[in-house]
């Protein structure tokens, strides 16, 4: 006679398996790690807060990009040191307060500068720092983590003040470089609970042509007000037109009736996306432009400043692209 040790129902397995899966998903999400290299020192990780806080301390211009494929590579790091370098000029002359630091109080921004930002040489410096923290990032990641690599450039009030002029090899001792990476999980695209919930909440930004981080700091008082439902609050300076949101790009894809232009050009079932201007104060974020790319080279589309296109009143602003249905299932 045999003797039955368990009984084992397969689909408990089965529940138990998926539990334990999720279970452990959430341990990593739970267990992410952070890496701070700011100006040749790496931060104990213990040490190294999240990226909000650390950008709430810290004035200057910043910019975030991703790891994609199993942290195999970056999600546009390019685009992402040209914005940089962009911000940087456009604080320095528009609002130098934004981007220079002093470790004394009585040292006030310059009321004006510009300094001159070569791309190569930033990038050098930015590369120098991520040479020696992304090792030991990518290390200590674990299967299904990406990286969020933030960096932040300030400038540096004293070393300012100390060069008589300021030319390619001076910009390293003004710039103070600082990485900050943190791993992360991504959320699952294409699950209706992972999608945005959007209000409206607050007005654009001051200089929104450039990427700074006191935004974390004066967006706080917006985050205070968000239902708890919504994950994303949008930005409008009259309640009616739309900017963009407090950390994303803002698009809204209509699908049209067709009117003579329409047939005049050949499109059946036009779709229109339309996105807010740059000169009504939106940032001109990466993926903004990735999209507006796509639209221009891979679609049949037409640009036109939307203020006559649309007869509801918060999209009136924005900039339109029509494009044959075609071109959005493709």
């Amino acid at each position: 006679m045999f003797k039955v040790d368990a009984i084992i129902d397969i689909n408990q397995v089965t529940v138990d398996s998926t539990v334990f899966h999720l279970w452990l998903l959430w341990k990593v999400r739970m267990s992410s790690s952070r890496f701070l290299f700011s100006n040749g020192i790496l931060s104990n990780t213990l040490d190294t807060p999240p990226v909000k806080l650390f950008l709430e301390a810290q004035p200057g211009a910043y910019t975030t990009s991703r790891t994609h494929n199993n942290a195999s590579c970056f999600l546009f790091w390019e685009r992402h040191m040209k914005r940089l370098s962009e911000s940087i000029r456009i604080l320095s002359t528009l609002a130098p307060h934004l981007l220079f630091k002093s470790n004394n109080s009585a040292i006030a921004p310059p009321s004006w500068t510009t300094l001159p930002i070569w791309q190569p040489t930033l990038q050098m410096l930015v590369d120098d720092s991520m040479q020696k923290v992304m090792p030991i990032a990518i290390k200590e990641r674990v299967d299904c983590q990406e990286l969020a690599v933030t960096t932040l450039v300030s400038g540096n009030l004293e070393e300012l003040n100390a060069c008589e002029t300021i030319d390619e090899d001076r910009v390293g001792k003004i710039l103070d470089v600082h990485v900050h990476i943190e791993t992360y999980v991504p959320p699952a695209f294409g699950i209706l609970g992972n999608g945005a919930h959007l209000a409206l909440a607050g007005y654009g930004r001051h200089v929104a042509i450039a990427k700074y981080s006191d935004w974390v700091r004066i967006r706080k008082s917006l985050e205070k007000l968000r239902p708890p439902s919504v994950t994303e609050l949008l930005l409008s300076n009259d309640g009616n037109h739309i900017l963009e949101g407090c950390v994303t790009n803002f698009f809204v894809v209509c699908c049209k009736g067709q009117d003579s232009d329409d047939k005049a050009n050949g499109n059946k079932y036009p779709f229109e996306v339309q996105t807010a201007p740059l000169s009504d104060g939106v940032l001109p974020g990466i993926i903004r432009q990735v999209v507006i790319e796509w639209l221009e080279d891979f679609a049949t589309c037409r640009k036109y400043s939307g203020s006559n296109r649309m007869a509801i009143n918060p999209f009136q602003n924005m900039e339109g692209y029509i494009m044959d249905k075609e071109a959005i299932s493709g």
